[in-house]
Formats: C-alpha cells, sequence, structure tokens
C-alpha cells in the first residue's frame, strides 16, 4: 500500500507519494486556479499515480475546525469526512499547513536550513515558524516528553505595526483601503504587491499593483521602488518574527518558510537585508533577542517532512 501526502497552498497544489518509513516520491505541483472543486485535483493526482493510496495526510493554507474546510486564498471548500468516503482512505488527517511545516524542523538536516544572523537554539525549547508565500503562515512547536507537539494559528492576520515614518505612511494608505491592515498584507506575496504600490501612491506616481515576482526582479535590477519595497517587506517580516519570539520564548529558533524566501534570487537579497537587524530591535530586550536564532528552511517542499511524520504516526 502506498500513501499520499499534500501540501495546499492558496496558489499551488503539491502531491506526493510517501512509503511507510517517510520516503518521497512522484511529486506533483498543480496550480490550484485550474481546478473547480479541490476533489478534482486529488482525483487527478491518484488517477496519474496509478497507485492505491492506504492513508493521507494533507496540509491546507487555513484554519482547520471540524469538518468543514473552506481555504483562505482560494474558492475551495471540501469535508473532511466526505473526502475520506469518495476515495476510501483507510485514514485520512487534514492539518493547517504551518503544523506541516512546524513538523518538518525537527527533521531538517543542517544543509536543509540558512542561519540568519547569532544565537544558538536550546534543546527542548519552544520553536517558531513563519513563512510568507501567498499569504503568511505562523505556527509554533512545543516540547513535550522528548518530542514537540505542533500548534496552529492564524498569527498572520494579527494587526503589523509600523517601526519607521516611512512604513507608517505605507500603512496609512492600506488602512484606508482595507480598515484593518494584518501582518499578511505587507509580509506575503500580496503583501509586497501592497507595499509597492501603497509606495507609488507616496512619490506621485499612478497606482500599479505588480505580480511579487516582478517587483523581486525590479530590486534584482536595481530599481529603487522595488529595491525599497522587498526590504520594506523584510524588515516589517523581522519585526514581527521578533514579536514571535518574545510571545513563545522560542530559544529552539525561529524559522523562516513559505514559497518566498527560499528562492535562491530572493535569498541573497533577505540575507543582505536588515531582517535580523529589526528582528533584536526590542529596546530592553535586545540581549535577550540576540540569544535566538533565526534560520532559513532552504530544503525542497519542507511540508512533506511533517506530513510524512504524520503519516508514519497514523
Amino acid at each position: 500500500m502506498t500513501n499520499l501526502v499534500a501540501d495546499i497552498g492558496g496558489t499551488n497544489a503539491r502531491f506526493a507519494l510517501c512509503d511507510e518509513h517517510g520516503i518521497i516520491s512522484n511529486v506533483q505541483i498543480y496550480p490550484c486556479k485550474k481546478f473547480k472543486h479541490f476533489s478534482d485535483v486529488v482525483k487527478k493526482f491518484i488517477t496519474e499515480s496509478k497507485v492505491e493510496i492506504q492513508k493521507a495526510a494533507m496540509a491546507i493554507a487555513c484554519p482547520i475546525t471540524g469538518d468543514h474546510v473552506q481555504f483562505t486564498n482560494c474558492k475551495w471548500e471540501f469535508s473532511i469526512s466526505e473526502l475520506q468516503q469518495q476515495f476510501k482512505f483507510e485514514k485520512l488527517e487534514i492539518v493547517n499547513d504551518f503544523v506541516a511545516q512546524a513538523y518538518a524542523v525537527p527533521e531538517l538536516t543542517s544543509d536543509d536550513v540558512i542561519k540568519i544572523g547569532e544565537g544558538l537554539a536550546k534543546a527542548d525549547a519552544p520553536i517558531g515558524v513563519i513563512g510568507p508565500g501567498t499569504g503568511l503562515g505562523v505556527s509554533f512547536l512545543i516540547p513535550q516528553n522528548g518530542s514537540y507537539i505542533a500548534i496552529p494559528g492564524e498569527g498572520g492576520h494579527a494587526t503589523v505595526s509600523a517601526t519607521s515614518n516611512r512604513q507608517m505612511d505605507v500603512l496609512s494608505i492600506l488602512y484606508r483601503q482595507y480598515g484593518h491592515v494584518s501582518a499578511e498584507r505587507v509580509i506575503s506575496g500580496q503583501g509586497l504587491s501592497n507595499i509597492y504600490n501603497a509606495l507609488r501612491l507616496l512619490t506621485n506616481e499612478s497606482s500599479l499593483v505588480l505580480p511579487p515576482e516582478d517587483i523581486f526582479d525590479l530590486a534584482i535590477k536595481g530599481d529603487n521602488l522595488g529595491f525599497e519595497a522587498v526590504n520594506m517587506m523584510f524588515d516589517m517580516l523581522g519585526t514581527f518574527a521578533g514579536n514571535l519570539a518574545l510571545t513563545i520564548g522560542a530559544f529552539g529558533g525561529i524559522y523562516i518558510a513559505g514559497g518566498i524566501i527560499p528562492r535562491p534570487a530572493n535569498l541573497n537579497l533577505f540575507i543582505q537585508s536588515d531582517f535580523r537587524k529589526k528582528f533584536v530591535e526590542k529596546g530592553r530586550f535586545q540581549a535577550y533577542l540576540n540569544q535566538i536564532p533565526t534560520l532559513v528552511m532552504a530544503s525542497k517542499n519542507p511540508a512533506f517532512l511533517g506530513l510524512s511524520y504524520l503519516i508514519k504516526k497514523m
């Protein structure tokens, strides 16, 4: 028998097969917008894989609060019990996407992470995971009896704060647009587009909402506004990550996941940014935060590591 793992974001649906030892194979990526229903993309993967699926573990980019699952950044919705019945899974576990990212952390090797700045992780200490992608995922790991329990949350929808006059000006524009400006409105793919457009308005240019990849291209090519937008997002991520580290006492480290920062070209900009400086800028608690390491999860499809862990536990 073969098992299925799936990491479903707001843009792409990633599927793979997983054996009883947690070995991942046959990774497939499908654009979410090409499928009317979530079950359609599940069916496509299983049909193309030509195997019988025994157990399935899926990570979904939305809150998981009951049988009904409603995606946050996609029009899909489904019933967990009906999905299990439709595909005759022996067992099916649906978790928030950042629960899977969190469970991946203990499985990472030194080759799977890139350390940003100082700090050394302490054993048996809480760990935070933050990931800018289509949205902004947040979760954390709590040590228990030599292992960890992943705690899901929706920290990406907490109110964001500014640490400079320029950031305040950008947030003022976004407050008029959205009413409430969450961290996700500025620290994500859509967030980068929001920042860039707001900066254009502040410099008396016409409104222009560019996709995030175009803004990164502008930054890499030395465009001043594109570079400022990217670095403002990184600065805000540093502030937000520092807030999470303080909140949970994350002496096990803060890990940066998601689909944006680990990309090689983007990663170079991130390493050179003021992310770490903003992370530790907490007044009297700078020395506290200096002890906490910040690391980028650079492994390919880290959520599959966490999902394979769940498969082995079933």
